[in-house]
C-alpha cells in the first residue's frame, strides 16, 4: 500500500486564491468578500472590498464552508435543496449554517479535496466565475 502526501493548502495559496478572485471581480466593477477555508473548514484568508456589502461577508464565508463541506460547487447544489429534493432539509439541519447560492467552490490538490473558496457581493453567477478563475489560477 503506497501513501501519497498531498501537500495542503497554505497561506500562501490562500492568499494568491484572494488575490485572484479580486482581480476578477474588479475587472468588472463588482466589489465583493471573499474567504478561503483549509481542509478543516479554519479560515486562512479572509478579504472584503470597502464597499462591498456587510453582508458579503457572511456569504463567502458560508459558500466557502458549504462546498468544502460537501466537496461540490454551491452552484451545482442550489436544485438539491429545492423543496421535494434530496437535500432540502440540509439547510437547516445543522448548527453551523450552509449556503446554497453559487460562489463557493472546493480546492483540490492532485485529486485530494484542500480546502475552498467562497466569494460574496456580485450575482451568484458572477461569484461563482470570480472563484472559479482563483482556483484555476492555483498551481
Amino acid at each position: 500500500m503506497s501513501t501519497t502526501t498531498v501537500a495542503p493548502l497554505t497561506t500562501q495559496d490562500a492568499e494568491a486564491l484572494v488575490h485572484a478572485a479580486r482581480e476578477a471581480a474588479e475587472a468588472t466593477g463588482a466589489t465583493v468578500s471573499v474567504t478561503v477555508l483549509d481542509a478543516g473548514g479554519h479560515l486562512l484568508a479572509f478579504r472584503r472590498d470597502d464597499r462591498a456589502v456587510l453582508i458579503s461577508g457572511e456569504t463567502s464565508t458560508r459558500k466557502a464552508y458549504t462546498a468544502l463541506q460537501l466537496n461540490a460547487p454551491t452552484a451545482d447544489l442550489v436544485d438539491a435543496v429545492q423543496p421535494g429534493a434530496p437535500f432540502h432539509t440540509l439547510p437547516t439541519a445543522l448548527d453551523r449554517p450552509l449556503l446554497f447560492i453559487a460562489g463557493g467552490i472546493p480546492v483540490h490538490r492532485d485529486g485530494r479535496l484542500i480546502g475552498a473558496i467562497g466569494v460574496g457581493g456580485g450575482t451568484p453567477e458572477q461569484d461563482h466565475g470570480f472563484a472559479l478563475t482563483a482556483v484555476e489560477t492555483l498551481a
